[in-house]
């Protein structure tokens, strides 16, 4: 597994109220004076680790990490009221403004580089720089090859235990079907539910499946707010006015200089995904790890972005 710097404590931490409703956590630590970058973290509704810390050298950089509305630290946990693409977006930037930094870099994997997209597109002005992993577009068409039928036939094992919760008259759709126990009023439902749908991408995530995925991903509280507020955004669309607003947009962030990242057995995300970001936005580079599937933690996917980061800081020196 390649190293990742040196895992500094935040020298900073607090919640910023972003409207009269919610309060996002963020920390920072790293060198008060480096590089800013933000980690954006995927889900939605993953919340922060503090290993994501450690894709930055925290002598060069100055590192953000913040948990998105109703996940991690933020409050209040799991809500889905004002929770859109779109409320997440400004609140990046009232971030960005808050810690009085005028422009950063984004760091975004998954539904992370759904998000890092969305801002950079909104705000392209604020963005020096993009690293993205694991791209996630949130077409129709991703959406049904992993919930409902396609990657099904590569992990029928586990697909076998996402099935359970939904009666079989149900099954024609999976995400609808799990949104209506996610927010419903069963509370074994909703539990029994919520650590189905998270197991289901936790063991799906890595080219060797991890055996401590049910552990991990299937964690009461983590799942609830994991499921909860990914079937909510999946049910909307994810908030965008058409199935391909992402690439459809790429023209207002095409001077932006970005790097992808993608495994090329990633089975969440399919790479087909990030191929087709970068044929439109060719200005990228694009590195396909062979072995590797969707997690940031795959040792190829690891290594290609603790080395994009670290060149990037030695080309900001010069």
């Amino acid at each position: 597994m390649p190293k990742l710097h040196t895992i500094l404590k935040p020298y900073k931490t607090g919640h910023l109220k972003v409207s009269n409703l919610h309060e996002i956590y963020y920390e920072v630590s790293g060198n008060p004076d480096g590089l800013p970058v933000v980690f954006i973290h995927g889900g939605p509704g993953g919340g922060s680790k503090p290993d994501y810390r450690g894709y930055f050298n925290p002598e060069k950089f100055k590192i953000i990490l913040f948990d998105q509305r109703g996940c991690g630290q933020s409050l209040p946990f799991s809500e889905l009221k004002e929770n859109t693409t779109w409320d997440l977006v400004e609140d990046i930037e009232k971030l960005k403004s808050h810690l009085s930094i005028r422009k950063w870099a984004i760091f975004g994997g998954s539904w992370g580089s759904t998000l890092a997209l969305a801002y950079a597109q909104t705000y392209p002005d604020s963005c020096e720089h993009l690293f993205l992993r694991g791209i996630f577009l949130l077409r129709k068409k991703e959406i049904q090859w992993f919930y409902q039928y396609g990657a099904s036939r590569i992990y029928p094992d586990a697909f076998a235990d996402y099935l359970k919760p939904i009666p079989e008259n149900e099954r024609d759709d999976l995400v609808q079907a799990y949104y209506k126990r996610l927010t419903g009023e069963n509370e074994k439902e909703r539990k029994e539910a919520a650590k189905a749908w998270a197991t289901w991408e936790g063991k799906t995530s890595k080219l060797i499946p991890d055996p401590k995925a049910d552990e991990t991903f299937g964690e009461e509280k983590f799942a609830d707010a994991f499921a909860r507020i990914e079937c909510h955004y999946f049910t909307n669309n994810g908030f965008f006015k058409t199935d391909a607003h992402l690439l459809e947009n790429i023209n207002k962030m095409r001077d932006i200089p970005g790097l992808i990242v993608h495994g090329r057995y990633d089975v969440v995300c399919p790479v087909e995904n990030a191929w087709e970001l970068h044929e439109a936005w060719p200005e990228s580079s694009l590195q396909i790890i062979e072995a590797a599937g969707h997690s940031l933690a795959e040792p190829g996917i690891t290594e290609a972005l603790i080395k994009a980061t670290d060149d990037y800081a030695v080309l900001k020196e010069k």
